[in-house]
């Protein structure tokens, strides 16, 4: 059985935080705009990625303070999507009843699916969910759900559902303070209200920065470069490119759902492009 130590971890000030494997979903390269598939073909050849169609999932797990709090729950297994945070968070030393909050990035299935078991029943019994507010009201507009596509159509259905199972137990922000040494940072674009987490305890700061890269060895090098499942391509490369010049210049700690499994890493400018250097344990 893998030990707690054979997940990734961070220690920031008091707080231990663990990058926690869902498994992968898969995406064309066809998904991506401003660059051609063949060259984005390329890029993830040159970088040794072997299986060009995986995006991988994390999870993060932030212990401290006396308190256990879950950033995404990753997919589930819907559509065959990821599932492996059900088994691999009593590996991390964590039952589902032990998390006392869950905060959401945003609410695209591949990071709230597993908030719910097969019977659509909650996975986290005592489990405060902690969204955006902004994300919220965009799930929850009938109008919008008019609007999408079929694919999107379940994407809302999804968000719904889990919004409904939680509601006894759900809190809306709009910034600031979210959960002991965790502060909401706005990254648009992505989603509505999509946000990324800062904690910061004894001098050191790390940033969840949840999607703002799903092909890491394409889209930092190119943050230009945005994906289908951005609601806002233009904003979400602006956002880009002005956090990875923030994270470089600041030579900040980062996590993001969609780094690989090594979970942690720091933004390295050259030039006028970017690297990601994974940061080891």
């Amino acid at each position: 059985m893998m030990s707690a130590t054979q997940f990734p971890s961070q220690q920031v000030g008091d707080f231990t935080i663990t990058a926690i494997s869902d498994g992968n979903l898969s995406a064309s390269l066809d998904l991506l705009s401003n660059i051609e598939p063949s060259d984005a073909a390329r890029m993830e050849d040159e970088a040794g990625v072997k299986d060009t169609s995986a995006i991988h999932i994390n999870c993060y797990l932030v212990r401290g303070g006396g308190r256990t709090v879950l950033i995404d729950a990753g997919a589930g297994g819907f559509k065959q999507w990821g599932g492996l945070l059900a088994s691999n968070l009593p590996q991390a030393g964590v039952q589902p009843s032990g998390v006392n909050t869950i905060l959401l990035t945003h609410a695209h299935p591949d990071h709230v699916a597993g908030l719910l078991d097969k019977n659509g029943e909650s996975v986290f019994p005592n489990a405060e969910l902690v969204v955006h507010k902004r994300e919220i009201e965009f799930w929850q507009d009938d109008g919008n759900l008019s609007r999408a596509s079929e694919r999107a159509r379940g994407n809302f259905l999804m968000a719904r559902q889990i919004f409904e199972n939680y509601r006894d137990r759900l809190r809306l922000f709009e910034g600031g303070e979210v959960s002991p040494g965790l502060t909401a940072v706005p990254l648009p674009g992505h989603t509505a209200g999509h946000t990324g987490y800062r904690l910061e305890s004894g001098g050191r700061n790390l940033l969840i920065w949840g999607d703002i890269v799903h092909f890491p060895e394409i889209q930092i090098p190119r943050p230009d470069v945005s994906i289908a499942f951005d609601l806002d391509p233009i904003l979400a490369a602006e956002t880009r490119a002005r956090l990875l010049d923030l994270v470089s210049s600041e030579r900040l700690l980062i996590a993001g759902m969609h780094l690989r499994e090594r979970g942690f890493g720091r933004i390295e400018r050259k030039g006028q492009s970017y690297s990601l250097v994974y940061e080891d344990e």
